[in-house]
């Protein structure tokens, strides 16, 4: 079993920064593909990035690449993700979510995860 609690969500101005967190307890962290899904409302869960077991590979969603990192931190058992320059269509609410099985990289489609976190709201005002 494996916990997913995601923070740092809050509001920022469009063009600025900020980052989330989301750290992990259960199993051991490296042992999983995590990922960064958004949704907003009346729209379906997006893919935003992922990052594989080692943190060697990255990959993101075309709509936040050049603006949004993911990165991990296995000694922290933490995942993050560093929103810059951000724009008023990047408010959502967004997930932490872990894969439990081997394999699934790339990852980019929710039902490949296993386990999810609570969510943190971000919006961008503009």
């Amino acid at each position: 079993q494996v916990q997913l609690v995601e923070s740092g969500g809050g509001l920022v101005q469009a063009g600025g920064s900020l980052r989330l967190s989301c750290a992990a307890s259960g199993r051991t962290f490296s042992s999983f593909v995590m990922g960064w899904f958004r949704q907003a409302p009346g729209k379906e869960r997006d893919f935003v990035a992922a990052i594989n077991r080692s943190g060697g590979n990255t990959d993101h969603a075309v709509s936040v690449k050049g603006r949004f990192t993911i990165s991990k931190d296995n000694a922290k058992n933490t995942v993050y993700l560093q929103m810059n320059s951000v724009k008023p269509e990047d408010s959502a609410v967004y997930y932490c979510a872990a894969r439990g099985r081997p394999g699934g990289w790339p990852s980019r489609t929710g039902s490949l995860f296993d386990y999810w976190g609570q969510g943190t709201q971000v919006t961008v005002s503009s």
